[in-house]
C-alpha cells in the first residue's frame, strides 16, 4: 500500500475503502513496534486507542474506495481471529508493514461502520447554570455612627477657632468627605449647643464638646447675625439640609425649658435673623404652641426675642406676610395662657417690651376677626327682617366692645345691605330695583353716618360696587341723588368726592353722571348764602330749607331722563 492512499483516508472527504482500512491496521502495528522500540517512533496514546478494523467487509455508507467502486473482500468471517496484546485480528494475524512506510499520525478517529462523520461531533463541556450577584460597594450600608461623626465635626471646628468665616470654608469642605445628608441632626446639634443632645436638650456628659457654637457665643445680636451667615452658606451649598434644619429648629424649641435663659435668648435672636433672611419658614413657631411652654411663659418670653430680632432685620409688613402665609396672624394670641388671651393684655405685654408695632397689628387683626362676626351677624339679621332699631343698637354696642370707627361699619352695612337681594340681570330694571331696595334701607344706613368720613367712605363704595357690577353703571348717580334726599348724605363730602376724593374706577362714567347735580348744589350753596345775607328769603328751618333747594332743583333739571319727580323713587322729600 502506498503512503498516498493511506493520507488519502486521513485528509479527504471520500468513503474508507477496505484497502485503506488495512492500512490502517498496520499503521497501528507498526506503531505499536516503535513503542517497544524495534521501529519507528511511537504513536499517542489516542491512536493506540483506536478500536481495531472490523473483520470482513468494511463499508460507510454504500460505495467505498476510489471512484465509488466497492472493495474486494477480506477473509472470510469463517477464518479464526488472531489475538495480540488484547487486539483481536483476521486469522492472517496482523498486517505486514514496510520499514519504509511512514508512519501517519491522523488527527481523526476512524468511525465506527455505517456511522456518518457528521455525527461525529465533540461534545461540548458542561457550563453552571444561573447568575452570579455582586453587591456594589455603594449599596453597602455602613453602621450609623453619629460619635465618630461628632468627633470629626468637633476635630475640625477647635482647629478653626472662633472665625466664623474659616468655620464656613471647613463645613464646605467636610461636606464631600463626610456624610451630611445622614448625620444632619447630629451635625446642627453640634453647631447650635456644641454637642450632641439628649432628650429634653441637655448635654451628655461622657461626649466631646466644642465652645464654637451659639450657645458658647457672645449674647448679642451682631454674634448671632454672624452665625445665621453660616449656616446660611451651609444650606446654599447643600441644599438638602434645609429640611433637616426646620426640623432641628423645631426640636430646639420643644427643648427650650432645658436651656438656660441666656441660651433662650441666643437661639431666639438667631431664629429671628433666619426667619428674617428667608432661610427658615414661619411654620416653625408652631411649637411655641406647646401647652407646657405656654403655660410657664417661656413661649412669650422666647416670642419677644425672636419678634425684636426679626423686626430689626424687616418691617412689621414683611413679618406680617410671612404669618399670613402659614395663617398664624390670627393665632399670637394663643402664646399666653387661656386665661390671658385677651387684646388687652397681649398689647401690655408685648409694648412694655418694646414691640408697640406688633402690638397695633395684633389689634387690628383682631378688628379684622370682629368686622368679619359683625358684617356675619348684619345679614343674619337683616334676613329675618329685625327691626332697625334692634340692628342699629347691636352694631353700635359692637363698635364699641371692638375699638371699631364708623367709617369702617358704614362700609360693613353698605356691604350687608346690598348682599341681601338677588339683583335683577337687565341693566333697565336694575337701577329702578336699586333705588327700591336702598330706599328702605337709608334709615339704618344714615345712623352711621354721623361724621364727614364716614360719607365719603361710603360715596367710595358705592362707585366702587358700580363699577365692579357692570348693570349698576348708569345708577350710580340715582343712589346718590336718592341718599342726598334721605339725609344719607350731605353735600359737603359729595362736592369734595367730585373734585380729588374719588378713586380711578370709572371715574370719567361716574364724573359726567354727577356733572350735572354738583352744579347745582354748588349754585344752590351761593344762592343759600345769598338770600341769608340779604333776608330776603321766607325764615325756614334747615329742613325746610332742604326741601326749598331740592324743589328749585327738580324745577331746574326735569329735561334731564334721570330725574323723574313723578316717580316714588325721585319724588321730594316731605
Amino acid at each position: 500500500m502506498r503512503p498516498g492512499r493511506l493520507g488519502a483516508w486521513t485528509r479527504g472527504p471520500g468513503r474508507l475503502s477496505g484497502e485503506a482500512g488495512a492500512g490502517a491496521g498496520r499503521a497501528v502495528a507498526g506503531g505499536r513496534r516503535g513503542r517497544d522500540g524495534g521501529g519507528p517512533a511511537a504513536l499517542p496514546a489516542w491512536v493506540t486507542k483506536r478500536p481495531p478494523p472490523l473483520l470482513g467487509d468494511v463499508r460507510v455508507g454504500g460505495s467505498g474506495g476510489r471512484g465509488g467502486q466497492s472493495p474486494p473482500p477480506r477473509a472470510a468471517a469463517s477464518a479464526a481471529p488472531f489475538a495480540e496484546g488484547g487486539r483481536m485480528y483476521g486469522a492472517a494475524g496482523p498486517p505486514a508493514r514496510s520499514a519504509s512506510a511512514p508512519v501517519v499520525r491522523s488527527s481523526r478517529r476512524p468511525p465506527a461502520s455505517g456511522v456518518s462523520f457528521m455525527n461525529n461531533q465533540k461534545q461540548q463541556k458542561p457550563t453552571l447554570s444561573g447568575q452570579r450577584f455582586k453587591t456594589r460597594k455603594r449599596d453597602e450600608k455602613e453602621r450609623f455612627d453619629p460619635t465618630q461623626f461628632q468627633d470629626c465635626i468637633i476635630q475640625g471646628l477647635t482647629e478653626t477657632g472662633t472665625d466664623l468665616e474659616a468655620v464656613a470654608k471647613f463645613l464646605d469642605a467636610s461636606g464631600a468627605k463626610l456624610d451630611y445628608r445622614r448625620y444632619a441632626e447630629t451635625l446642627f446639634d453640634i453647631l447650635v449647643a456644641g454637642g450632641m443632645l439628649a432628650p429634653g436638650g441637655t448635654l451628655a456628659d461622657d461626649m466631646m464638646r466644642t465652645d464654637v457654637c451659639v450657645f458658647a457665643a457672645q449674647e448679642d445680636l451682631e454674634t448671632m447675625q454672624a452665625f445665621a451667615q453660616v449656616f446660611n452658606k451651609l444650606i446654599r451649598r447643600y441644599k438638602y439640609l434645609e429640611k433637616g434644619f426646620e426640623d432641628e429648629v423645631k426640636k430646639l424649641l420643644l427643648f427650650l425649658k432645658g436651656f438656660s435663659e441666656s441660651e433662650r435668648n441666643k437661639l431666639a435672636m438667631l431664629t429671628g435673623v433666619l426667619l428674617a433672611n428667608g432661610t427658615l419658614n414661619a411654620s416653625i413657631l408652631n411649637s411655641l404652641y406647646n401647652e407646657n411652654l405656654v403655660k410657664e411663659g417661656v413661649s412669650a418670653a422666647f416670642a419677644v426675642k425672636l419678634f425684636k430680632s426679626w423686626i430689626n432685620e424687616k418691617d412689621i409688613n414683611a413679618v406680617a406676610a410671612s404669618l399670613r402665609k402659614v395663617s398664624m396672624d390670627n393665632r399670637l394670641m394663643e402664646l399666653f395662657p387661656a386665661n390671658k388671651q385677651s387684646v388687652e393684655h397681649f398689647t401690655k405685654y408685648f409694648t412694655e417690651a418694646g414691640l408697640k408695632e406688633l402690638s397695633e397689628y395684633v389689634r387690628n387683626q383682631q378688628t379684622i376677626g370682629a368686622r368679619k362676626e359683625l358684617q356675619k351677624e348684619l345679614q343674619e339679621q337683616m334676613s329675618r327682617g329685625d327691626p332697625f332699631k334692634d340692628i342699629i343698637l347691636y352694631v353700635k354696642e359692637e363698635m364699641k366692645k371692638n375699638n371699631i370707627p364708623e367709617p369702617v361699619v358704614i362700609g360693613i352695612v353698605w356691604s350687608s345691605v346690598m348682599s341681601t337681594v338677588e339683583w335683577n340681570k337687565k341693566e333697565e330694571l336694575v337701577a329702578e330695583q336699586a333705588i327700591k331696595h336702598l330706599k328702605q334701607y337709608s334709615p339704618l344706613l344714615a345712623a352711621f353716618t354721623t361724621q364727614g368720613q364716614s360719607e365719603l367712605t361710603l360715596l367710595l363704595k358705592i362707585q366702587e360696587y358700580c363699577y365692579d357690577n357692570i348693570h349698576f353703571m348708569k345708577a350710580f348717580q340715582k343712589i346718590v341723588v336718592l341718599f342726598y334726599k334721605a339725609e344719607v348724605l350731605s353735600e359737603e363730602p359729595i362736592l369734595k368726592w367730585y373734585k380729588d376724593a374719588h378713586v380711578a374706577k370709572g371715574k370719567s362714567v361716574f364724573l359726567e353722571q354727577m356733572k350735572k347735580f354738583v352744579e347745582w348744589l354748588k349754585n344752590a350753596e351761593e344762592e343759600s348764602e345769598s338770600e341769608a345775607e340779604e333776608g330776603d328769603g321766607p325764615s325756614r328751618n334747615s329742613a325746610e330749607n332742604e326741601v326749598y333747594r331740592l324743589e328749585k332743583f327738580g324745577e331746574n333739571v326735569r329735561a334731564i331722563d334721570w330725574w323723574r319727580p313723578d316717580t316714588a323713587e325721585n319724588s321730594v322729600v316731605q
